[in-house]
């Protein structure tokens, strides 16, 4: 924002909002993580109070935006994380990467946030050399996984080895398997959903199939396991994807009904109830899962340099196995 402030007066149809969903319908220029990045530093006041981004708004308030944000520029450093590394030769790495780590520099609500902890940075600090084609913010990264997402991420070490294996991607030859756990039991056993994926007009964090325009996205699952627990039904899926869209799998469940568990962004609970009635001698009252149930189980694409079919595969990371655990309990 160029202005030194702004003032909004919120109109009685807009009570309910969160402070932070109404400021980006009504500032349009900003993303949601550019709003929270201003409350962070408490440059939003409501009714000249500094607020919260979670505030429900009443109606009639007037909210002050004070200043400029400022915001040092990203940047990639490099830092000692331990970096589980499946495979490694001279072109190519396959990384099993951690839920809770960002691929690379991006929004937050402060300097750590943005720019430190990522994969890239560890990634410089672990290796001599990586390629260059994605720039000094992406070093090696040839394609992502959303920062909840756990699982395997093929990184390049040189330009040659990351223009390749790019245009493996954009012939759809590498394949890609996820492993996930969905609310509710898709009607069936196994389906492909291929409905354009554009981002939310309104709020700008996500995506939505909704609308005519929008990228073309193909996603196929295969129910692996049906689960009905206390808390509920849940589905185990095997997700394959042909495309690489923002939050492809995520949005594409969710369009079905049946939102990944732990994904609030699209829909699901932050904690399961157990159902009455069904409840066991045992059974927690309701259960959370404090990130979303996907993880990227199996990779496959040709070596650059030799053209040798490589094919990793990684179990499901502790956390989620304890979940499933507790679904199963009985």
């Amino acid at each position: 924002m160029s202005q030194q402030s702004k003032t909004l007066v919120v109109a009685d149809t807009d009570g309910g909002q969160r402070l932070d969903q109404y400021l980006v319908a009504n500032l349009p220029d900003l993303s949601r993580a550019r709003v929270q990045q201003l409350i962070a530093q408490k440059l939003v006041q409501l009714n000249g109070v500094p607020a919260k981004a979670s505030h429900r708004l009443r109606g009639e308030e007037t909210i002050s935006i004070l200043g400029s944000l400022e915001q040092t520029p990203l940047r990639a450093i490099a830092e000692d994380i331990p970096l589980d590394i499946v495979y490694e030769d001279d072109d190519v790495v396959v990384i099993n990467k951690p839920a809770g780590m960002m691929v690379h520099a991006g929004a937050g609500a402060t300097d750590d946030a943005r720019n430190r902890g990522t994969l890239v940075n560890a990634l410089l600090h672990r290796f001599a050399s990586l390629s260059q084609v994605g720039g000094e913010l992406r070093p090696g990264i040839v394609h992502r996984l959303d920062r909840e997402t756990s699982g395997l991420i093929l990184v390049a070490k040189n330009d040659v080895s990351h223009r390749n294996l790019s245009s493996q991607f954009a012939r759809r030859e590498v394949k890609k398997n996820y492993r996930a756990v969905v609310h509710g039991w898709p009607k069936k056993e196994s389906a492909t959903i291929d409905s354009p994926i554009r981002r939310d007009s309104v709020r700008r964090n996500r995506m939505t199939t909704r609308g005519s325009a929008g990228r073309d996205a193909i996603t196929h699952y295969k129910v692996e396991r049906r689960i009905e627990s206390p808390y509920g039904k849940f589905a185990l899926l095997d997700v394959k994807i042909d495309t690489g869209r923002t939050h492809q799998i995520r949005v594409h469940l969710a369009s079905l009904g049946h939102p990944i568990v732990g994904d609030i962004t699209y829909g699901a609970p932050e904690a399961i109830q157990a159902q009455l009635g069904k409840q066991k001698s045992g059974t927690r009252r309701s259960i959370a899962l404090p990130r979303n149930f996907l993880h990227a189980s199996e990779i496959r694409f040709l070596q650059p340099k030799t053209g040798k079919d490589l094919h990793f595969s990684a179990p499901l990371p502790p956390e989620l196995e304890q979940f499933l655990a507790l679904l199963d309990a009985k």
